[in-house]
């Protein structure tokens, strides 16, 4: 079987540092990072409190993207996009990807996730489809406002920054439905 790689064809960049209070790399998602809106238990829907540093020199904004390659489609499910975070900013809250986006800064744009709305979706995976992973990464982009409509969709935010982007850091959490 091939393991779905989301980096496996896109040009290689350096790599930077994230990390987050929330998540754990290669460790299962907290309760608050499982999704109640998609009938997990327990599940908050939170986004992950993130921290990132080390980005290329250039870096005018960052983009974060959280990333299911092992959902039972042939293009994964996208949980969250964000993207024109500035350069400055450094961190984001856990919660910041609610309806509002109360926590993000205010360039940021929130895009609709696969589930159609513009805030993070926590994980979700069938029963007995085994172990899904859930790759959070932050883009450093060479540009302020990488030009998305507010309604476009993360597969277009990806294709549109492939050129834009510096360097990527990310840290993977896992969930696996029991059932």
């Amino acid at each position: 079987m091939v393991v779905n790689d989301p980096f496996a064809r896109l040009p290689e960049v350096p790599g930077f540092d994230v990390t987050s209070t929330d998540v754990r790399d290669g460790e299962p998602l907290a309760p608050a990072q499982l999704s109640g809106m998609f009938g997990v238990p327990g599940g908050l829907d939170a986004s992950p409190q993130l921290s990132w540093s080390g980005a290329p020199e250039g870096t005018r904004s960052y983009a974060v993207t959280v990333y299911d390659p092992d959902a039972p489609t042939m293009s994964g499910f996208w949980h969250w996009a964000v993207a024109n975070i500035p350069a400055e900013v450094t961190s984001l809250p856990g919660g910041a990807g609610d309806e509002e986006g109360a926590g993000l800064p205010e360039a940021a744009v929130q895009l609709p996730n696969d589930a159609r709305v513009a805030r993070f979706v926590g994980g979700a995976p069938p029963a007995g489809h085994g172990v899904h992973r859930y790759v959070i990464t932050v883009h450093a982009l060479d540009v302020e406002d990488i030009g998305v409509p507010v309604d476009g969709t993360p597969a277009l935010l990806g294709f549109t920054m492939a050129s834009h982007v510096l360097g990527r850091a990310s840290l993977v959490g896992t969930a696996e439905a029991v059932g």
